[in-house]
C-alpha cells in the first residue's frame, strides 16, 4: 500500500512538473511564435537599456561613480538584475487567472500557470545574460568577473523576490484588476531609481541608504557588484535579504491565492 501510494506521487509530481514545462514553453512563445525572436527582442531591449545608461554616464560625467574598472560590467551587473526582477513581476501578475479559459483544461492550476510564467522569464533572462556577455567577450574585451557563481545567485535570488510580489499581484487582481495593473507599473517605475543601478550603496550618505534598504533589488545588485568587482565591499547591503523577502511575500501571497481561488467566480473573467 505505501508502495502504491508512493508511485502515485511519483506520478502526479512528474505530471506537474511536465505541466510547468509545458506553460513555460507556452510562456515563452507568448510575446512571439518563434522562441528564438523573442529571446532576440529580449537581448536588443536589454542592450539598448545599457547603451542609453552608459550615455547617461559619459554625459553627465558619473562614470566617477562607478567602480575601478570596467563601466559596462558595472552597467550590465544593475541592468540584468533589474530586467529579471521586473519582468517575472510582470509575467506572474499577468499570468493566467483562476477564470480563465485555460483552467478549464485539467489538471491546469494556478499554480502550474504562475511556476510557467516564472520559469519562463528565467529562462529567457539567464539566456539573455550569457548571450550578452559572451559576445562582450568575443568582440570588445575579455570579461573578468570575480566571483560569477555568486553573482549569478543574485540574479536568482531577485529573481526569486520578484515572482513573489508578482504572485501577491496576481492574488490581488481579480479582486481589484486596475488597482493590480497599477501596482505592477508602479514597481517597474520605481526601480529605475530605487534599484541603485546608477550608483553604490557605499557611495551614497548613511542619511539617504535608509530610504533604498527596503528594496530586495537594491540589496541584490549592491551585492551583486561586490561579487562582481574585486575591489568592492558591500557595507549596507545583505545578500540574504532578497531571499527572507521573498519567502515572506510568497506565504503572503499563496495565501492570498488560495483565498481568492476559493471564491473565483466566472464573473470575474469579465474584469480580468
Amino acid at each position: 500500500m505505501q508502495r502504491l501510494h508512493t508511485t502515485s506521487f511519483l506520478v502526479l509530481a512528474f505530471t506537474t512538473l511536465e505541466l510547468i514545462f509545458n506553460q513555460a514553453v507556452r510562456n515563452v512563445r507568448k510575446t512571439h511564435g518563434n522562441a528564438i525572436i523573442g529571446l532576440v527582442i529580449n537581448i536588443v531591449q536589454t542592450m539598448m537599456l545599457v547603451a542609453v545608461f552608459l550615455l547617461i554616464f559619459v554625459f553627465m560625467g558619473m562614470r566617477a561613480a562607478a567602480i575601478r574598472g570596467d563601466v559596462l560590467i558595472y552597467l550590465m551587473s544593475g541592468v540584468f538584475l533589474f530586467m529579471a526582477h521586473i519582468k517575472v513581476i510582470g509575467a506572474v501578475a499577468g499570468a493566467d487567472g483562476p477564470t480563465s479559459s485555460m483552467m478549464k483544461h485539467r489538471p491546469m492550476n494556478t499554480i502550474i500557470a504562475i511556476s510557467g510564467a516564472a520559469l519562463a522569464e528565467l529562462y529567457i533572462q539567464i539566456l539573455t545574460v550569457f548571450v550578452i556577455l559572451f559576445l562582450y567577450h568575443v568582440i570588445w574585451t575579455p570579461v573578468e568577473i570575480h566571483k560569477p557563481m555568486a553573482a549569478l545567485g543574485m540574479l536568482l535570488a531577485v529573481w526569486f523576490a520578484g515572482t513573489a510580489i508578482g504572485v501577491v499581484l496576481y492574488a490581488l487582481k481579480p479582486w481589484i484588476p486596475a488597482l493590480s495593473k497599477l501596482i505592477t507599473q508602479l514597481i517597474q517605475r520605481i526601480n529605475m531609481v530605487a534599484s541603485g543601478k546608477f550608483f553604490l550603496a557605499n557611495a551614497l550618505p548613511e542619511a539617504y541608504v535608509q530610504y533604498f534598504l527596503w528594496n530586495p533589488l537594491f540589496h541584490a545588485i549592491d551585492q551583486a557588484r561586490g561579487y562582481a568587482f574585486i575591489n568592492y565591499n558591500p557595507m549596507y547591503t545583505s545578500a540574504l535579504y532578497p531571499v527572507l523577502f521573498g519567502l515572506v511575500a510568497l506565504v503572503v501571497g499563496m495565501l492570498g491565492e488560495f483565498y481568492t481561488r476559493q471564491r473565483a467566480s466566472l464573473s470575474w473573467s469579465a474584469k480580468t
